[in-house]
């Protein structure tokens, strides 16, 4: 069986964002930030001029996804001991165990993730794309997706979908 992909990696798809892990044992991170980069290939058929997807047509979707990331603070929505609220004055307030930070509303994004790991921020970077991907192009066939987010070079979480 034959294959066609097309892969990403451009050293302009990265952000800078602020987290901290909670580990299986409740202990957590300090609040700490990285630069993360992605990496992404999107397998498909080919179309009657013989490309999966023109390059030009995916960065664009996958810099509107780590723009929307940068310089934020990335808060696991769905934890299941972490807490947050946003006050009347726009401020959110973020419990965990005996921790408590409070920051504008602004500089956060609460993510539909159970922790902030490089996995998980990878599986968001993804869906999103595979998302983006079926809406504007119909026409596209995505067989199989892999997007990575390197939080420290050489060291990558990584999603991988595959149409069934």
């Amino acid at each position: 069986m034959e294959r066609w992909a097309i892969e990403i990696k451009k050293e302009y798809l990265k952000f800078s964002a602020a987290h901290f892990l909670i580990f299986p044992d409740g202990s957590a991170e300090r609040l700490h930030g990285h630069n993360y980069r992605v990496f992404c290939e999107v397998s498909g058929g080919l179309s009657q001029f013989g490309l999966v997807i023109d390059f030009t047509q995916v960065k664009p979707l996958i810099r509107e996804i780590v723009d929307s990331l940068d310089e934020r603070w990335l808060i696991p929505g769905e934890h299941s001991e972490l807490t947050h609220s946003t006050r009347d004055d726009g401020v959110v307030e973020i419990n965990y165990r005996e921790r408590y930070y409070a920051a504008p509303s602004a500089d956060i994004i609460i993510l539909p993730v159970n922790n902030t790991s490089a996995e998980n921020l990878a599986a968001y970077v993804g869906r999103l794309l595979l998302k983006k991907l079926q809406h504007n192009f119909a026409d596209m066939e995505v067989h199989s997706m892999r997007m990575a987010v390197e939080e420290t070079e050489g060291q990558l979480g990584v999603w991988y979908y595959r149409a069934d």
